[in-house]
């Protein structure tokens, strides 16, 4: 019986070295041969450790992660007694075209989904309406399942969570991740249930499917607000923005708006004629056109200070998404950022954290998903190599996330470089060198450059939707699969006689006891169960004197066999024909 053994998200090597009873110098030479540099202080996550004790061949020892009990809370910053109410920070979540932009359009007085390629939302964005006096912000976060990175972040963002489900359809699997994203992050949710001017919406089996995935309905005798809710006809929308000043009112959502600004950056991008772009989301302080900002490893001056719509703010107070101008470089998305008072704080301040960020790459922890790639890769027969370039920091990782996603034991997507903005020279020069196909997400490659790609032969493809983009790789990589070798036996033969045996060729007789004898054909000879000679070519079947293409169960034959050496072949041998096929698989 094997032993369990639970263990955090992350344990270091010694320590797992301990629990598993084995000699720390020997699981580090395992994680070393799968490619991992571990010493004994450093971390690995569960996945990897799971792939390792496999790769040790422990079948006594079970690894099991440790249950976390309640909802990862959210990191909420500390106020003052000073503090005063903010605008509620609400995401609107749920499935591919159930509705969640058209939602917001109708709030709002857009319509940013006719914008929208494919029809789904594929950026995070965020938003402010009024609704009786009171400003309240919206994060729309996309539906396609490539960008389960988005939603979570949009999550953790927030204070509220409007899962949008279509009443039609009821829950689907991105309303299943939306909801687990929502709740791990520790935030209230009302469900819209959208499109209830449809015939066949059915606000009472959508109750029941909620009830099913751990939100009762509050008129079932549970706690989650369910509302009818049309984004064509604006039916319910009122009521749906009442509830949600009233959650906020519940909550009593608070910031400081004196002092220097905090708050996280949602989403970054290249512009032309601006630079580098972030929209981000003001949590505590007042931010102001002018202050120095550092966001991670980068920092700016805000060169220019925005609503998501474009007008211009001289300062923005909390729970206010806004659009910044002027990094020195395109911060990631989801990294926190402040004001320091002068521009040197800014840099020394920057410079710190990108040293912390290669320490850290240089002795980080190892993800049990690249672990898999890279033991994968020491077996792998192909790898299909390109270039990303995409819109928006957040698109490229959900892109190169869902492509990587693609990677089997015989073919892997190999990612040679990839950026946020316009495809450059450089990138038709690397793909060039490389043997890579350029693939472009919501991105343009400048007129200058079709030329240069045409004469390399870079091929370049531009997407305006992942799923495509998706596709089109995966189609690659089925290309790049060994296709399916199919054998079929059709008949057997006992060897009565030998006629002919030579080093190209070989002439028996016998009688058919299985199937019926077809040419053309291959063959396999076996004496007493041991295989003697295989794939042997059959080039004609005799019936008597006569050339047939066939020969049936219980009749006599001849054959020539083609082969490459004289045959070891006796009386009583069995000769069992069959056929192959090839078939392309997929992925």
């Amino acid at each position: 019986m094997a032993k369990t053994i639970e263990i955090d998200e992350q344990i270091s090597v010694g320590a797992l070295a301990s629990l598993l009873d084995l000699p720390v110098s020997k699981l580090i030479a395992e994680l070393f041969k799968n490619g991992v540099m571990a010493t004994v202080n450093e971390n690995i996550d569960f996945d990897t450790a799971q792939i390792i004790v496999g790769e040790l061949d422990l079948p006594e020892v079970e690894l099991a992660k440790k249950v976390q009990t309640g909802p990862a809370a959210r990191v909420k910053r500390e106020t003052s007694k000073d503090a005063s109410l903010r605008p509620p920070v609400v995401a609107v979540m749920g499935h591919v075209d159930h509705g969640k932009t058209s939602l917001l359009d109708a709030i709002r007085g857009a319509e940013v989904v006719k914008g929208e390629a494919g029809g789904i939302t594929q950026h995070l964005s965020a938003y402010q309406a009024e609704h009786k006096g009171r400003l309240l912000t919206f994060i729309d976060t996309p539906g396609h399942e490539a960008f389960a990175a988005l939603r979570e972040h949009g999550a953790r963002l927030t204070d509220l969570v409007v899962l949008v489900v279509a009443a039609d359809e009821g829950i689907k699997p991105q309303t299943i991740e939306a909801i687990r994203f929502a709740k791990n992050a520790g935030v209230k949710i009302i469900v819209a249930a959208n499109k209830m001017d449809k015939p066949d919406a059915d606000i009472n089996r959508l109750k029941q499917q909620l009830s099913e995935n751990e939100l009762m309905p509050d008129d079932w005798g549970g706690d989650t607000v369910v509302l009818p809710v049309s984004a064509k006809t604006k039916e319910g929308l009122p009521e749906l923005l009442d509830m949600v000043v009233l959650v906020a009112d519940v909550e009593e959502l608070k910031a400081d708006t004196g002092g220097p600004a905090q708050g996280i950056i949602i989403e970054s991008h290249m512009e032309t004629g601006r630079g580098r772009v972030a929209i981000a989301l003001v949590e505590q302080g007042t931010l102001s056109a002018g202050d120095f900002v550092v966001a991670g490893s980068t920092y700016a001056k805000v060169r220019n200070l925005e609503t998501t719509t474009g007008e211009v703010l001289k300062s923005a107070g909390p729970s206010t998404p806004v659009i910044i101008t002027g990094l020195k470089e395109l911060p990631d998305f989801g990294e926190e950022f402040f004001v320091v008072g002068s521009e040197k704080e800014a840099r020394d301040k920057a410079a710190e954290k990108n040293q912390i960020k290669k320490d850290d790459g240089a002795a980080s922890t190892t993800s049990g998903s690249e672990l898999l790639r890279i033991i994968s890769r020491t077996n792998k027969l192909n790898e299909f190599n390109i270039i990303v370039k995409a819109d928006v920091q957040g698109s490229l990782t959900s892109v190169v996330d869902s492509l990587r996603a693609l990677d089997t034991e015989e073919v892997a997507v190999k990612i040679v470089s990839s950026g946020v903005g316009v495809i450059s020279e450089s990138d038709v020069h690397s793909a060039a060198t490389s043997g890579a196909i350029i693939y472009g997400f919501h991105t343009n490659l400048p007129a200058s450059l079709k030329q240069l790609a045409a004469r390399d032969h870079v091929p370049i493809r531009l997407y305006s939707v992942i799923y495509e983009l998706i596709d089109d790789v995966k189609k690659e990589l089925e290309s790049l699969l060994a296709p399916e070798v199919i054998e079929q036996v059709t008949g057997a033969l006992i060897v009565k006689g030998i006629f002919k045996l030579s080093p190209t060729q070989a002439i028996i007789g016998g009688e058919v006891t299985k199937g019926k004898l077809v040419v053309p054909a291959l063959a396999r000879l076996s004496r007493a169960k041991e295989t003697i000679a295989d794939e042997l070519e059959v080039t004609n079947l005799k019936r008597g004197p006569t050339d047939v293409k066939e020969v049936q169960t219980g009749e006599m034959s001849g054959l020539s066999l083609k082969t490459e050496a004289k045959l070891d072949v006796a009386e009583g041998d069995r000769l069992e024909l069959y056929t192959r096929e090839t078939k392309t698989r997929t992925l």
